[in-house]
Parts: structure tokens; sequence; C-alpha cells
């Protein structure tokens, strides 16, 4: 009688033990069997305890996509997701699109009554995804933004800053009185300042549908009345693109980039156009290589006048010159 008290107790207190090991682990899956700590096997589809082996779950949902890939490029190709939201988009990409071909899944060509019909669809989606006027508005000029980037040889992170840019003018209603196609511009041309891959004020000029003036006008407004803070453009910038052009070797690239250096730090760059500067630099610094190049073909590329380059290439040697010398 009093063994089996013993064993009793010894078996509750066994218990105790589980219960009181069971409740700290009350976050962690646990094995019915034997309390030990549960582990998902992916490949077999199943959860087995870790300490006695048991198979808790099998015929698990594989919730991965059906195929396999062996490199990141192969599982590129063969994902399939939606597109990214973006800015670029006045509905920021999220609406449908009817496609323009008159062609089924298959690739049949659809009958004259499935073709006025999908017409019609396309019509009526054309009208909802722009339901006011401001959205019409912004649709306009997104893509107007899209044609001069694209002409300029923009990347995408500077059409995406442009196009929010606009969007704040548009929600401040800053465009009455003033045209899309200027705001577009000036937007585009800010966006580029502030990510470090600027546009002469030529160039963007050249792309845009406003003359010149304008487009100047409406830039120095938006800056103000949108607090864009907007440093003042480093020449360096625009090297690498002009000797690339031009085909420059990397000596020759990166002895202008020390004869503007060499400027900044005399001081000669205050109040010169940053255009201006690198374009006398990418001439100049192949001249010192002992490379040809000519001012008619840095002046095509640059759009600067072989005036202003003849002039700035002679401050930039003196101020190398001095600074050799100091």
């Amino acid at each position: 009688m009093t063994e089996t008290s013993i064993r009793t107790n010894g078996d509750v207190s066994a218990r105790e033990r589980t219960t009181e090991r069971t409740d700290e682990r009350t976050d962690e899956q646990l094995c019915p069997e034997c309390g030990g700590r549960l582990q998902a096997d992916s490949e077999h589809g199943e959860t087995v305890c870790e300490e006695c082996g048991l198979v808790v779950e099998e015929d698990e949902i594989d919730r991965g996509p059906e195929w396999r890939a062996f490199d990141a490029a192969e599982k590129d190709n063969k994902s399939r997701v939606g597109a990214p939201t973006t800015k670029m988009m006045h509905d920021d990409g999220l609406s449908t699109n009817i496609g323009w071909q008159d062609k089924d899944a298959y690739g049949n060509t659809l009958s004259s009554s499935q073709r006025e019909k999908m017409q019609r669809l396309r019509t009526w989606n054309e009208r909802f995804r722009t339901r006011d006027s401001k959205e019409r508005n912004l649709k306009q000029a997104l893509g107007e933004i899209d044609r001069m980037a694209s002409a300029l040889g923009l990347p995408e992170d500077v059409r995406e800053t442009a196009s929010v840019i606009y969007r704040r003018a548009l929600e401040d209603d800053l465009l009455p009185g003033r045209s899309i196609e200027g705001v577009a511009s000036a937007a585009l041309y800010a966006a580029a300042r502030q990510t470090g891959t600027p546009r002469s004020i030529d160039e963007v000029a050249n792309v845009s549908r406003i003359d010149e003036m304008e487009f100047k006008r409406t830039y120095r407004y938006i800056v103000r009345e949108l607090s864009l803070e907007i440093q003042p453009a480093d020449p360096e910038q625009y090297v690498g693109r002009f000797a690339s052009e031009l085909d420059l070797s990397e000596e020759a690239e990166h002895r202008a980039r020390q004869l503007l250096r060499t400027a900044k730090e005399e001081g000669i760059h205050s109040g010169k156009s940053p255009v201006g500067l690198a374009a006398a630099a990418v001439y100049a610094a192949p001249l010192l290589c002992n490379e040809e190049i000519t001012q008619s073909e840095v002046a095509d590329v640059t759009d600067i006048s072989e005036v202003t380059i003849r002039n700035r290439y002679k401050e930039l040697l003196e101020a190398d010159g001095q600074a050799q010398f100091a």
C-alpha cells in the first residue's frame, strides 16, 4: 500500500514536472509524446520531433512555387509577380490595362463582334483610369517627363524624383497660369540636380516643348515655392558623360577631374558655368596627356561655344600652374 502510494506520488510529480516544462515552452511547438521540440521538414512535407522522431504532421501544403530554379537569373525569369508600384504612373501602376492586340489567350484572332466589344472596354477602362481633371493633368505630365528623360538618357531614379516633385506642385496648386510642359521640365531639371546626374539648361530646353525663358522662370518658381534643397552643380558630375561621348582614355578623364579639383581649390569656379568648366577640362586634359582632340568636337558634345571653351581652358591651365608652383 505504501509502495503504490509512493509510485503514484512519483507519477504525479513526473507529470507536474512535464507540465511545468510545457508551461515554460509554450511559445515553442512541442512533441505530444516526449515534449521535445518539433522541426518542419519542408522537403518531405512533415513535422518531426527532434528527440523521439515522431512524425506529428504529414502531407503539409507547400506554399512555394511549383518550379525550381538553380541560379538567380533563372529565378527572376520564372518568378510570376506583379509590377512594383511606381510614381511614374498617375495611378501608381495599380490599375489594369487592356492590351491593344485583338487576340485571345491562345493567340487566335478575335471575331468582329469581339473586337468591337474589346474596343468599347478599352475606351471605358481609359475613362475610369482618369476620373477627374487632376488625374488627366498628372497622366499627361508624367508622360512628358518620361519622354524628356528618355531623350536625355536619365535613369529611373531621376524620373521617379521628378514625378514626386510634379505631384507636390500639383497638390500645392502651383500649376494655374503655367503650362504642364513647363512644370514637368522644371521638375525633371530639379530632379536631375538633386540626384547628382545633372543636365544643362540648354540640354533640357532642347528636348522640352517650351522656350528657354519660360523654362527658367518656371524652374525658379517651383524651387522657391516647394523649398527644394538644390546644391550648385559640381563640374565633375559632367566629366564622366562628356568623356564617354568623346571616347577619352581613363588617364585623360582622371586628369580632367584633377584640373577641376584644382580650379575649385583656387576658387576660379565661382560665378562660372559648371558645364563650361567641365567642357574646358575635357578639352585640356587630352592635350596634356598627348591625345588629339579639337575644340569643335568638344563643343558639339557639350553644347558649349568654342569661345567659352578657350576662355575656361586658359583659366584652368593658369590655376593648375599656380597650384604646381605654390
